[in-house]
């Protein structure tokens, strides 16, 4: 990964990061690491979390975020692990497909839970350590948090919660010297993505693949992210350099979606 960032740029400060067992979220946690900052890390895989926490020294703390019970207990035990809270990256989802007639009440309540409730109840439990130190929040939401995704409604739904909750939080939270964006990404090239491809591309998972890169507009050329490219805007969004921007949904998708 090419390193564009200085070296010390977040030494001294300290960081939450959920769904640091995966892919975006493992990305977002050794980048953070590396440019000195100390951080908390969670997920619901206890393997791939001693994964990261191992690569990081960070400190891990395992739970399932769709109760908010564990977010509370996540938060309360982050901030006294680390003395303080300078940033919160909230990287835990999944992803539910299908036809909409067929859809299940309990693909709902799980892909809302985790990919929405448990995102503002981070948010919401984080807010006195970071009015503390003028922190700010990073939401992953995606490009179906932007424009609807046929076949993907539940998701949709989710993440569209998630790039307007974003939005009302950096309002409301601006006076307490909060920032609040969400980073819109496309398909990432992910254990979530071959995920996808398991589930729901039948017996074709390379055709299941093919279709998603068919909707971008490099043609042959079009290609997924790769975790650590989305880890670097969590970083900028994080970072001094992002001080003006708040209520932002940034688009991080090879141009997927301006056409709508």
């Amino acid at each position: 990964m090419t390193q564009i960032f200085a070296p010390d740029l977040f030494t001294g400060k300290a960081f939450l990061v959920t769904g640091a067992g995966g892919g975006v979220g493992g990305a977002t946690a050794r980048l953070l690491a590396t440019l000195g900052a100390r951080l908390a890390i969670t997920d619901v895989n206890a393997a791939a979390l001693a994964q990261t926490a191992a690569a990081t020294g960070a400190i891990p703390l395992l739970g399932d975020l769709a109760q908010v019970s564990a977010c509370e207990e996540i938060i309360a035990r982050a901030v006294a692990g680390l003395g303080r809270l300078d940033g919160l990256v909230n990287a835990a989802g999944l992803w539910v497909e299908g036809d909409s007639a067929a859809a299940r009440e309990a693909d709902w309540a799980r892909c809302i839970d985790v990919n929405l409730k448990a995102t503002f109840f981070l948010c919401s439990r984080a807010i006195p350590a970071l009015e503390a130190t003028r922190g700010a929040i990073v939401n992953l939401s995606s490009d179906a948090g932007v424009v609807g995704n046929a076949g993907a409604a539940i998701y949709c739904a989710s993440k569209g919660g998630v790039t307007t909750m974003t939005r009302a939080l950096a309002r409301e939270l601006a006076p307490k010297g909060i920032r609040v964006n969400a980073l819109c990404p496309s398909d990432i090239a992910s254990p979530m993505l071959d995920y996808q491809a398991r589930a729901y591309g039948g017996d074709d998972p390379t055709g299941y693949f093919a279709r998603l890169l068919a909707q971008y507009p490099q043609g042959a050329a079009a290609r997924f992210l790769t975790p650590d490219e989305v880890a670097q805007n969590v970083a900028f969004l994080l970072s001094p350099a992002a001080a003006g921007i708040t209520g932002a949904a940034v688009m991080l998708d090879f141009g997927l979606t301006a056409g709508y």
